[in-house]
């Protein structure tokens, strides 16, 4: 099923704003909620109006029912199977992933404000790399981790073969990847793919207070901190260390710089607005 009507479209990806908070819920629980295009498109825009909003500070993705993702729903379009009914021409596939699973990917990598995802339960194939994108996770103890596409016959997209090795290295990246077998949320922690693992009926709880923390920071500083680890793992160091006085530089003309510099002089607790 693709979700066409605005209506129908809000109620499969939920989306509030709470203390500086923008929570998105996918929120299709029948299929293990499978990613349709109008999602995806719904998600990349609402990761887009977070970076814009100076309102919002963090970002939570998280969702309802027993399956955090299961990944694109193949039969909506939305995979490498894609190409309906006419004959599939060379490009196709590839057009089909940057232009779908990458972009979400990119869209949560590239996002302003810190992103958390509170994995519910089963995470695979996107819907995996969906939360290996993320800045911080949060996962239930029954939540699961599946580099499905070996399953499938196919090659790891949507960001996987980027995003895997950078967390945990080449060889453990490549042993989730051959194998295809599920990982569960406390061999994920043990890895470093999860933050922390908590009960499952903590898991809202403690990324609602995560996410607070977080919109109570100084934004700019996080996001100019989140943008300098994330091209340090590509970059030599002279070029990490160029960005990183740069972005000390830009930091320094904010009003949250202002007020933590004379919060520490005047002994007091920072009071920071995001500005």
């Amino acid at each position: 099923m693709t979700a066409s009507p605005e209506k129908s479209l809000e109620t499969l990806v939920l989306h509030t704003t709470d203390n500086g908070v923008s929570w998105i819920t996918l929120n299709r629980p029948e299929a293990m909620n499978a990613i349709t295009p109008d999602q995806r498109e719904r998600i990349i825009s609402l990761l887009g109006s977070a970076s814009a909003d100076p309102d919002v500070r963090a970002v939570v993705v998280t969702a309802t029912g027993r399956g955090f993702c299961a990944g694109a729903d193949l039969r909506t379009g939305n995979g490498p199977a894609a190409g309906g009914d006419r004959e599939r021409l060379a490009g196709d596939v590839a057009r089909t992933i940057r232009c779908g699973a990458q972009r979400l990917v990119s869209a949560v990598l590239d996002c302003e404000k810190p992103v958390i995802a509170a994995v519910n339960g089963t995470a695979a194939g996107m819907g995996a790399h969906l939360v290996f994108a993320c800045d911080l996770v949060l996962a239930a103890e029954t939540a699961e981790f599946i580099e499905v596409f070996v399953r499938r016959g196919l090659v790891p997209d949507g960001g996987g073969a980027y995003l895997l090795p950078r967390l945990i290295g080449p060889q453990r990246a490549k042993e989730l990847m051959f194998f295809g077998d599920a990982l569960p949320a406390a061999d994920a922690e043990r890895l470093g793919l999860v933050n922390r693992v908590v009960p499952a009926e903590d898991l809202e709880k403690t990324a609602r207070e995560w996410a607070e923390r977080l919109a109570a920071g100084p934004t700019r500083a996080l996001s100019l901190t989140k943008q300098l680890v994330n091209a340090s793992l590509e970059a030599g160091r002279a070029v990490a260390f160029a960005a990183e006085a740069t972005a000390q530089e830009i930091n320094m003309t904010t009003d949250d710089a202002n007020e933590g510099v004379t919060s520490f002089v005047e002994r007091r607790t920072p009071h920071y607005r995001g500005r």
